[in-house]
């Protein structure tokens, strides 16, 4: 085998990529659809009003939310739009450096959050952690950090420790 030749997946290698692809193809649209059904919002929409609403003072960079959203500012500026013309967040100069944007979650935006967190957080427990053994959660965050990792630590999660 030369350098040159790629390392193709062995039996086992190629079933786990395809479990795993199926799964997070699967489960971003089963927690979409579950709060679109029951909020009216996207997944997408979910991590950027629950992001803003764990940060101090309810208030993050738009490009710390972008990476906790895991999307792009383009996106995020969007969605953001959207979001502010329902009065559940705004957006204003940072001032302590100008050249930056905050998002800011308003009251509103709040009591959306926290109407929408428990059943969104019923389906996550429903389809992700419920089916798990406790050993299988501890190996699925630790697979999860590693990955991440590898994927490059400055696009890990901001609340994820290591």
């Amino acid at each position: 085998m030369s350098a040159d030749e790629p390392r193709w997946l062995n039996d086992e290698e190629r079933e786990s990529w395809l479990a795993l692809v199926s799964m997070l193809i699967r489960l971003s649209a089963a927690l979409d659809t579950q709060l679109q059904r029951d909020a009216g919002i996207s997944h997408f929409e979910y991590q950027v009003l629950s992001g803003l609403s764990m940060s101090p003072e309810r208030t993050l960079r738009m490009s710390e939310l972008a990476l906790f959203a895991d999307g792009s500012l383009s996106r995020l500026s969007h969605v953001i739009k959207r979001l502010e013309k329902r009065g559940w967040v705004y957006r204003t100069p940072d001032p302590a450096d100008g050249r930056y944007t905050l998002a800011v979650l308003t009251d509103a935006g709040w009591e959306k959050v926290v109407a929408t967190a428990p059943g969104h957080v019923a389906e996550v427990r429903r389809l992700l952690f419920d089916p798990l053994t406790k050993a299988q959660q501890r190996q699925l965050r630790e697979i999860g950090h590693r990955v991440n990792s590898a994927i490059g630590p400055d696009e890990a999660c901001p609340n994820q420790q290591s």
